[in-house]
């Protein structure tokens, strides 16, 4: 365990004002650059909401001496970037290849001064940001908490939305965003994060040079109290000691709208991120939601009340909250949750919590900050929160040296303190009708009568042109291959020890997917997965949950088509729990009767709820237009066929499908290899089945002859989904490699691609636009998937099959073939750094029967697709003229008929 997580950060403060932290991690060839900005939607207020988001957005669309998007350019030097604003703050960040740390830097430092906010720009970028706004529009929990946190803070710009709302981004002019963008992007209002694989001297150098000329804003009075607090211990003191008053309203707010589900939200104001009840806080919050011995979770989830419970605490600069979101059961009644909710918080206000439960709770909330810190993009992320939130980049060691010292007696302290009746704001989403209706399944013969014409691609000779140079690579990676092992019953296991940080990740995969759902018990894969945990011969649900969250280790079991992925993480001590409890589970899970009842309550729930969002409809009807009945891919779970499922189907399916002979585990971490394959020797060694494992044939499935499209409407929605493709390739395929460099080139960004550049990006019609070759063992998905406002949906589709049409019958350029395989290759390489992604690839490589050295070939069969491959897979793989077009959304829609 390391004493701290920030002891080989170094602060450094530029001359110009410019925060610098730097932290050498040299597990891996990486480097992350982020740059955060103090500013956030609390430096907003009514009629400007939105405007710091707005201006993230733009801040893309590149600078006087590169007026190139920057999304072009991150892609071209492999960068994972992309930014996001908050409350408090507004980050950018990119994660690369080492030699191309410079770059970033140049990149950064450019669009910190030089930004070119126009006029046209910011028409295009307002559409893509009321279309992101609608998407959120489209969910309840959204529109509620936007109505109880505006009640919760009337008069500060924390009720606001950190997006904005379309009314006030309709308004926004040039002027105001370049005001803005002059005030707040400026180096004294900024932190620079640097991690990875670098020397810090060498770096400090090339910060000076390519940052320190750039000048303090002069206007920095004109910001108004924020520009004066940054790194000013007495502003933040200030901030601490005049609370923002809050008005609770004494009865709930109720929203009457279209939706599925009943949901129940309460918020208690909290004080700032630098008061010190803040980590007794957080412990209070994993005794009352972390886990199913969670005090809520048994008072409202195991009563069957709810059908999932979830709460947060939010510490900001400012202020605070304590937010709890209950998802009702069917049929219950809202008040009677809340009354159950508040009798469960005054409960353990007057009873008190146990030693064993704060304990537990302190574990869990230790393991989970060094857990999700393991790579560097998230350990860049930590440092800048803590500087530009508290001001003080080892907020977080402190926090956890507070952590260890909560009692029981501060827990009901903080509780009395905070979680008050009278504090609270509690809102109510009572849903309205809900039905799907108007699909129709017609031949498309309007959308190519849009007048429209796409405009040139940007030459990739402009992207080189305005690319910083990058380092000349001059040392090889070192090739680590993980270990392989196979028990005598088939059992099939990869392990690769690595000792950057003492955590141990665990991928696994069962071939027990919903392919094997019989077509009227559609669901019974994912009961099996999601009830295994649920009690074996030996212990009961609650043992289980207890074992794991006493070590805050983590284990999950999710299905797939093709088969059942397996998650879980601790800390390196406790890998042999792990262990123990996945062995214990595959072989001996019971599968008691109540829990299953409880689990098809919670189901049919979800799939309420579900079948009201526009992305899972649209995706249901997408994949059953393409796959005819009686195929594995046709089937969904409904109403109907999860009631079908019996206790012994669960039984049986189990017994026939989960076989030590289709299972594979991968395990990277902190281990000595000896010790663990003794450990998985004596915990699966006696995992014994008969007979062969089952297999499935897919049926070969034919290309729609036509254009097809289905338009189901859901009432109540703001943003439309669509779903476009059809069948595609498998894994094994020869043109596998060339489908993905085409895919990067058409739709494999949303900033930089043909797609991307032209749909979004100059047309403003899309928040999201992509592309995807989804493969497996079997035939995969080629897709397009899109949100747009409803009225621009039938332009998006239009403009999207000219580019597809476009791209197969003139081809893709070698520039465009080179750009893209660079992104590719830099792009796995910097996913290699993340321990998650790389056991989840040595566990995939296994699973597809691909050689172990794949994990490192895989760059090299990249770098050998050529020119002609790409444009011969384009003209095999892209099919404008017949393809499935399905869009999800509001009824304007059917009024528009997009056939």
């Amino acid at each position: 365990m390391p004493s701290t997580l920030t002891e080989n950060v170094r602060k450094t403060v530029l001359e110009n004002g410019l925060t610098v932290l730097t932290k050498e991690v040299h597990t891996a060839p990486v480097v992350t650059v982020q740059v955060w900005y103090k500013v956030g939607s609390r430096n907003e207020e009514p009629g400007v909401n939105g405007i710091a988001h707005q201006l993230e957005h733009l801040m893309f669309k590149g600078t006087q001496n590169r007026p190139i998007q920057f999304g072009r350019l991150f892609s071209a030097l492999g960068s994972d970037s992309n930014a996001f604003t908050s409350y408090d703050q507004t980050a950018y960040y990119g994660t690369v290849e080492r030699n191309k740390l410079k770059a970033l830097l140049v990149l950064e430092a450019d669009r910190m001064q030089n930004s070119q906010i126009e006029p046209e720009q910011l028409a295009s970028e307002k559409r893509v940001v009321i279309s992101e706004l609608q998407g959120y529009e489209n969910s309840p929990e959204y529109r509620l908490n936007r109505a109880v946190m505006q009640a919760v803070f009337p008069n500060h710009a924390y009720g606001l939305p950190v997006g904005g709302t379309k009314a006030d981004v309709e308004k926004f002019e040039v002027e105001q965003v370049q005001k803005y963008y002059r005030n707040f992007y400026s180096p004294d209002n900024a932190v620079l994060v640097i991690v990875g694989d670098f020397q810090t001297g060498n770096t400090l150098e090339t910060i000076k040079e390519v940052f320190g000329k750039l000048p303090k804003r002069q206007e920095a009075g004109g910001r108004g109290q924020e520009a004066g607090e940054a790194g000013e211990a007495g502003g933040e003191e200030l901030i601490s000691k005049c609370p923002i008053p809050h008005s609770p309203l004494p009865t709930p707010i109720v929203l009457r709208e279209p939706g599925a589900g009943r949901l129940l939200q309460v918020v208690y104001p909290l004080p700032d991120a630098n008061q010190p009840d803040v980590p007794t806080l957080d412990v209070m919050d994993y005794i009352f939601t972390e886990g199913r011995n969670s005090r809520l979770y048994q008072a409202l989830v195991e009563s069957g009340l709810a059908s999932e419970v979830a709460a947060s605490v939010t510490s900001l600069r400012e202020s605070g909250w304590y937010e709890v979101l209950v998802t009702a059961g069917s049929k219950q009644d809202l008040k009677k949750i809340d009354s159950v909710l508040s009798s469960a918080i005054a409960n353990v206000a007057e009873k008190g919590v146990t030693t064993e439960e704060v304990e537990r709770a302190k574990t869990q909330l230790t393991a989970d900050v060094i857990l999700s810190n393991r790579d560097i993009t998230s350990q860049a992320m930590r440092l800048g929160n803590d500087e530009t939130t508290v001001g003080d980049y080892r907020y977080t060691d402190r926090y956890l040296a507070a952590v260890r010292l909560v009692k029981p007696t501060d827990v009901v302290a903080v509780i009395n303190k905070y979680l008050t009746k009278e504090s609270r704001t509690v809102g109510f989403f009572e849903p309205t009708h809900k039905q799907v209706t108007g699909v129709s399944d017609k031949p498309d013969s309007a959308q190519t009568t849009e007048n429209f014409s796409p405009g040139v691609p940007v030459l990739p000779s402009e992207v080189a042109k305005y690319l910083p140079p990058v380092d000349l690579v001059t040392d090889a990676i070192a090739q680590v291959l993980p270990q392989e092992f196979k028990l005598t019953n088939g059992l099939r296991i990869l392990l690769l020890p690595d000792r950057s940080t003492p955590t141990v990740t665990l991928s696994g995969y069962i071939q027990a997917g919903t392919e094997f759902d019989p077509e009227n018990q559609a669901g019974l894969a994912a009961f099996v997965s999601e009830n295994l945990l649920n009690g074996t011969t030996s212990k009961n649900v609650l043992t289980i949950a207890k074992v794991l969250a006493e070590r805050g280790a983590s284990l999950n079991f999710e299905v797939h088509r093709e088969g059942v992925h397996i998650e879980g993480d601790s800390l390196a001590g406790d890998l042999p729990i792990i262990l123990e409890i996945l062995a214990d589970v595959v072989k001996n899970s019971t599968f008691p009767a109540k829990e299953l009842e409880l689990h098809r309550q919670q189901t049919l729930t979800d799939l309420q709820l579900e079948l009201d969002e526009p992305s899972e409809v649209a995706r249901r009807i997408f994949v059953q237009s393409i796959y005819p009945k009686k195929h594995p891919l046709h089937t969904f779970p409904t109403e109907e066929s999860l009631q079908q499922i019996q206790r012994q189907d669960v039984i049986d399916f189990k017994a026939k499908h989960y076989r030590p002979d289709t299972t594979v585990l991968a395990l990277v971490g902190d281990f000595d290899l000896d010790k663990v394959r003794s450990l998985i020797q004596n915990e699966f060694g006696n995992w014994q089945v008969s007979g062969q494992a089952p297999t499935l044939k897919y049926p070969p499935v034919s290309m729609p002859e036509k254009i097809v499209s289905v338009n189901p409407v859901l009432p109540g929605k703001a943003q439309a989904v669509t779903y476009m493709g059809y069948t595609g390739i498998n894994r094994y395929d020869p043109r596998f490699h060339a489908a993905l460099v085409l895919n990067q080139i058409l739709g494999g960004d949303t900033l930089s691609s043909r797609l991307g550049a032209e749909v979004r990006d100059r047309q403003g019609l899309s928040y999201g636009i992509y592309s995807y070759f989804h493969t497996g063992k079997n035939a995969g998905t080629f897709l397009i998937e899109m949100q747009t406002s409803p009225e621009d949906s039938s332009k998006a589709i239009a403009s999207t099959r000219q580019i597809l049409q476009q791209i197969h019958q003139q081809g893709v350029t070698a520039l465009e073939v080179e750009t893209a395989k660079r992104t590719l290759i830099s792009n796995y390489n910097v996913s290699l750094a993340n321990p998650e992604e790389l056991t989840d690839r040595i566990l995939m490589n296994e699973v597809y029967g691909l050689d172990k050295v794949e994990l490192h070939s895989f760059t090299d069969k990249l770098q050998k697709v050529t020119f002609e491959q790409v444009n011969q897979a384009a003209r095999e793989l892209l099919h404008p003229d017949k393809i499935v077009v399905v869009t999800a959304g509001p009824s304007v829609l059917a009024e528009k008929s997009i056939r």
